[in-house]
């Protein structure tokens, strides 16, 4: 019988996978996303920076930030979901993974948002739900907060093209 790996090495390699994941793709470094991991969920977080605010006499959040923020969300979420399963069974090397060799991202086929307040000059936190997640297609709610988790500021709902998986 084989020992479990030690929760350490589990935790690192978790932390690898995500950290490729997310930084592959150049517009999410751009905004300062990252990613808050407690087991397999994930809550975005965009740290308040000045250049994100788009009326400076609010001042508020640009409305396109703001969509950006929940829709890459949702894209990261739906593709943590699908490497989740690779990792954990040891059919992906987390130690080989970078932004060359990771899968491919869904496509956006749409993305609708409702702007529900301002987003005020303060950091943002937005956290999707997987509708559906087939080989094919996927249905994302996504749900963006500041201070409080039950006032959200942004919600957005999206559906995605999933890339092919060889296999």
């Amino acid at each position: 019988m084989n020992r479990p790996e030690p929760i350490q090495v589990v935790k690192q390699r978790r932390d690898a996978a995500l950290r490729a994941l997310v930084g592959g793709v150049p517009y999410i470094r751009f905004l300062g996303i990252a990613f808050d991991r407690r087991g397999d969920e994930l809550t975005g977080v965009l740290p308040f920076d000045e250049k994100l605010i788009g009326n400076p006499g609010l001042p508020a959040l640009h409305g396109g930030v703001t969509a950006a923020f929940l829709e890459v969300t949702a894209i990261v979420t739906l593709s943590w979901a699908m490497l989740w399963d690779d990792l954990e069974n040891g059919r992906l090397d987390a130690d080989a993974l970078s932004p060359e060799t990771l899968p491919r991202l869904p496509k956006t086929i749409d993305f609708t948002i409702d702007y529900l307040r301002s987003g005020l000059p303060r950091d943002a936190y937005a956290r999707a739900r997987l509708n559906r997640s087939g080989r094919r297609y996927a249905s994302v709610h996504v749900e963006g907060w500041q201070d409080n988790r039950d006032r959200l500021f942004a919600q957005g709902t999206g559906h995605f093209l999933m890339p092919r998986r060889d296999g």
